[in-house]
């Protein structure tokens, strides 16, 4: 058994290699094309397990796999044909159960496979391999016996999950630490979080949140950084595995910000996931007919391989609608056909914009796409200005920094009766985050029933408090006990950043992990918060590690931030949102190749992992902070949530029984 060297380092070469590309590359060329030796040139069937075809959907489309000589893509548990002719290849887990399995198919006489080439995609036991080479029927039919080291699943560029959908409730509610769950949650997290530094050929320093109390789950953080520390520790006699720290590793639960996943981002990217009928990323969508008949349901993806969206998503929703009328306009007026249609100087509806598909077809797909997303942009806008969201968006952010108390909340309240529920039931998560003295005694029950609220949903806020850290408080028979903190003050968490770029209406609120990974990259980061697992290691190099890894990189420091009055007033165009834009969204080839030619030189990575789920804000930091710290940002979590996701697992939190509802692990877009 070997593990082999990635041919597709992102250290070396012409162009800067981000994460997913990287993860891509070793599937595709340091597993699938090794097999492409002597006698094995021919077309090959793969097979791979319930988490490794996860894996695989996440980095390759079905065409990446057939340009590799793959035919056919079966699943191990179920029947296949024997096809005796033809070379295997398995991509699983090293469990006993596929180990069984995969013995079943190449053992006796009559193999379902000429040949096969077995990847695992963690370590395996060694009394695993043993099991193997105990069938002497077996061992001459194995072409290679590989760890690849990839149980993680790529959902971005710079972004990966450990698909532990119930991780919350497994590890952080009531008497979690007495369910046999919460350690193999645990350790199955760490094995999955460890192989993508065995992947990338990367040494970490694993720093970690400090447990405020003995709590088990206060203790959550430091436990699978100790985990995580004694698979990579494993690394180091693997050739090639670095043997001194290469990048940072900062592993925090949801208590650094139980704001994040419930406030109303303004993104394009978010607004899509917060009020539209997502599936994943898929939305259904009604489009004029083409033959002029009835409207007709559109499936729409959003994807990295689209360039509108790759430009757009992690935009203000304002911004982005200005933009995409603007590449409207642009189209017409580069197009005659497009000119024609719209003499009489009125502005081209989407409608009209189908018609001109029916007319050019060679500009279908540009018109399309756009259409698409101007469909999506106004569907948007309808429910934003329906529900009165931009009120409730504005009382959200004063109350985030400190421009809000009491007073304002209960007038909204009290003149705003037909908000949507579940608004009312956010906007009192983020009231009780920044003020919880007010949800003390009956003060609680008397915000429920202004709200009119159930004590199911307010059982809710109370919930966060098992997140926070806080010992339990019991409420009395009636009344309402929330407490968080007992030294917080009302000074507001986070600091108003406004000034510091030009800012979009209800574009001042910023994810706590920017602040946190700024202050990582300075060599802020408080020692005493935040701990180092390897600290004798950390000790040494006690300065900020802004510089790269490869010499050429010069260290790049944060610039100092100036104090600013509280505004948010002011508009901006999100200058680190723009990549590469341009006018109809095709013509500029670098909106989708940005992430080569604009990063050729970083520094070292910096992977950030959220126990308990990660929010869309999160992702776009790690993007911003990626061109502003000159170091590839990569955050991790157990999960990907968006709100309603997120507030039915805060309910879940208070449920006896932890493993009576299945797990709804995340949609991965398979091919």
């Amino acid at each position: 058994m070997s593990f082999s060297d990635s041919e597709s380092s992102s250290h070396g070469g012409d162009s800067y290699k981000f994460f997913r590309q990287i993860s891509r590359d070793r599937l595709l060329h340091e597993m699938l094309g090794s097999t492409k030796t002597g006698d094995s040139k021919a077309w090959k069937i793969l097979i791979m397990d319930r988490v490794t075809v996860k894996v695989m959907s996440q980095s390759c489309k079905m065409a990446d796999i057939t340009d590799q000589g793959i035919s056919l893509v079966e699943e191990l548990f179920k029947r296949r044909e024997p096809m005796p002719g033809m070379d295997a290849i398995y991509f699983i887990q090293p469990t006993k159960e596929n180990i069984v399995m995969f013995l079943s198919d190449m053992s006796g006489r009559e193999p379902l496979y000429r040949k096969a080439f077995i990847f695992f995609s963690s370590t395996i036991p060694k009394e695993l391999v043993n099991h193997i080479k105990s069938d002497s029927s077996v061992l001459p039919r194995i072409g290679a016996l590989r760890e690849m080291n990839m149980e993680y699943f790529p959902i971005d560029n710079q972004g990966f999950l450990t698909d532990h959908e119930q991780a919350l409730e497994t590890l952080y509610a009531e008497d979690a630490e007495n369910s046999r769950h919460f350690n193999i949650c645990l350790n199955m997290m760490a094995t999955r979080i460890a192989t993508v530094f065995a992947s990338l050929k990367e040494l970490p320093f694993v720093r970690y949140r400090a447990a405020k109390s003995t709590a088990t789950r206060d203790l959550v953080p430091s436990k699978l950084a100790a985990a995580i520390w004694d698979c990579i520790s494993k690394y180091k006699a693997i050739p090639n595995f670095p043997q001194t720290e290469t990048c940072e590793l900062l592993i925090v639960d949801r208590s650094v910000d139980q704001i994040a996943p419930i406030i109303h981002e303004w993104t394009y990217d978010a607004m899509c996931h917060d009020l539209l009928d997502m599936d994943g990323n898929k939305h259904v969508i009604e489009v004029p007919s083409k033959t002029g008949g009835p409207p007709e349901k559109k499936e729409i993806v959003l994807e990295d391989h689209d360039p509108v969206w790759l430009e757009l998503r992690h935009t203000h929703i304002a911004d982005a609608s200005e933009r995409l009328h603007e590449k409207m306009t642009n189209f017409a007026s580069k197009n005659k056909a497009a000119q024609m249609r719209s003499r009489d100087g009125s502005e081209l509806s989407t409608r009209d914009l189908q018609k001109i598909v029916q007319a050019l077809p060679q500009y279908g797909e540009q018109v399309d796409k756009l259409s698409t997303h101007v469909e999506l942009a106004g569907k948007i806008n309808r429910i934003i200005r329906d529900t009165g969201l931009r009120d409730l968006g504005q009382l959200e952010q004063d109350l985030v920094f400190g421009d809000a108390g009491a007073k304002d909340v209960i007038n909204f309240l009290r003149t705003n009766q037909d908000t949507n529920p579940e608004n009312k039931l956010r906007l009192l998560m983020i009231y009780a985050t920044e003020y919880p003295e007010k949800f003390e005694g009956d003060k609680g029950v008397k915000l429920m029933q202004l709200a009119r609220l159930s004590p199911v949903d307010m059982k809710v806020i109370s919930n966060m408090q098992l997140i926070a850290g806080s010992p339990d408080n019991k409420a009395k028979s009636g009344s309402f006990s929330l407490k968080f903190d007992a030294g917080k003050t009302k000074q507001a968490n986070r600091k108003d950043r406004s000034g510091e770029e030009e800012t979009w209406q209800l574009f001042r609120f910023y994810p706590m992990i920017e602040e946190l990974l700024e202050k990582l990259v300075k060599g802020d980061l408080s020692n005493s918060d935040y701990l180092c697992m390897n600290q004798s290691s950390h000790k040494e190099e006690n300065e900020p590690r802004t510089g790269s890894v490869r010499k050429s990189s010069a260290p790049t420091a944060v610039p100092e931030r100036k104090a600013t009055p509280h505004s948010m007033r002011s508009r901006r165009t999100a200058t680190w949102a723009r990549p590469q834009s341009s006018d109809d969204g095709y013509s500029s080839e670098s909106v989708l190749k940005s992430a080569s030619t604009d990063f050729k030189k970083l520094g070292q990575r910096i992977f950030v992992f959220i126990i308990g789920g990660a929010t869309r804000s999160e992702l776009r930091v790690c993007h911003k902070l990626t061109s502003s710290l000159r170091r590839e940002v990569v955050l991790g979590s157990t999960s990907f949530d968006d709100p309603p996701q997120y507030i039915t697992k805060l309910k879940l939190l208070s449920e006896k029984d932890l493993t009576g509802a299945p797990a709804q692990p995340f949609k991965p877009q398979y091919w």
